[in-house]
């Protein structure tokens, strides 16, 4: 499947995939019932499949941030479609309807823009992803309904005041600096050493009991010179002072959010496993306030919005007769 007609199938997240009903002793499975209404485990596991596809895509170069979102995908696979049953019901409850009409322009759009006008190529394409024209339609009217049924619950609230403008500006100062430098030690542990004997397992305990060391005060450079195996071990584990832009975005992430002389976890970083310090830090110069006011002021509003959906759809599940039965 290519990667743009991928965005607009997984665009819709886990609320946008059909709903099918099967009878409980079908093969398929029930993963719940929602007010009569069933999910199956098939759907949950499309709905997985095709957001972990987005996600490899976009977090291929943070393997650290790719398993902690795959973790929660996971987790929430099985909520989510609940969510969407929800708030379905809730817009069929309201009697309202979307007009054909919206459907068509919005599958004609991604037609004119991602296929360049080529109808043929765009149906092609969903059949080589094992997806009909029909199927993708319902996809995404579900998915301009579910839009449209929070989009209601969110449209009236108050601006962000000059006070919560300035207490999130300095709250997220980071954000706006550039030029940040930060010197690191670290201490590399293979997960594949060359000893016969080693498993990526027992290295990770291995990592994990060095941090423990280094916990009750052993010297992090007397401890990186006997055990890491990195090319800055015969420095004390000591690298020269780097900006963001130098690291590895998983490394920089965690290393930037220490302060001076704290410790990292153990970090899983593909091949190995690091524990780090930061040694120093050199904050760069934010922008002014005035620069991303209206930046704050847009994430402002959607947390506002959120807040405001997630006791909507709270209130939608106190309702609702809910059976989970697992995928």
């Amino acid at each position: 499947m290519s990667v743009s007609l991928r965005h607009f199938i997984c665009s819709a997240g886990l609320l946008c995939l059909a709903a099918p009903v099967f009878s409980q002793s079908s093969s398929n499975g029930i993963a719940a019932v929602v007010n009569g209404n069933v999910v199956t485990k098939s759907e949950v596991r499309d709905a997985v499949n095709a957001q972990e596809q987005m996600l490899r895509i976009q977090l291929q170069n943070d393997p650290a941030a790719l398993k902690r979102e795959l973790s929660n995908l996971r987790a929430n696979a099985l909520d989510s479609l609940i969510d969407r049953e929800l708030v379905l019901a809730e817009f069929k409850r309201l009697g309202a309807a979307i007009k054909s009409q919206w459907v068509d322009d919005d599958i004609n759009s991604i037609v004119r823009e991602n296929f360049k006008g080529d109808r043929e190529a765009f149906v092609k394409e969903l059949a080589n992803s094992g997806m009909t024209l029909k199927k993708f339609r319902e996809m995404r009217e579900k998915m301009m309904i579910v839009q449209a049924m929070r989009g209601r619950q969110a449209a009236e609230q108050p601006p962000a005041t000059p006070r919560e403008v300035e207490e999130f500006y300095k709250k997220h100062v980071a954000k706006w600096r550039t030029g940040d430098m930060i010197k690191i030690s670290t201490i590399t542990i293979p997960k594949y050493s060359g000893d016969a004997s080693a498993s990526p397992e027992s290295q990770r305990k291995l990592a994990q009991e060095i941090r423990s060391k280094l916990l009750k005060g052993a010297d992090f450079a007397t401890t990186a010179r006997t055990y890491s195996l990195d090319s800055h071990a015969e420095d004390g584990g000591a690298w020269d002072w780097m900006g963001r832009e130098q690291m590895k975005p998983s490394i920089a992430n965690v290393a930037f959010n220490l302060k001076t002389g704290g410790l990292s976890e153990v970090i899983d970083d593909e091949a190995a496993y690091i524990i780090l310090t930061c040694d120093a830090v050199k904050y760069g110069t934010p922008k002014p306030m005035g620069e991303v006011r209206e930046e704050i002021e847009r994430v402002i509003s959607a947390e506002k919005s959120k807040a405001i959906v997630d006791k909507w759809m709270d209130t939608l599940r106190k309702r609702a007769v809910i059976k989970k039965f697992g995928w």
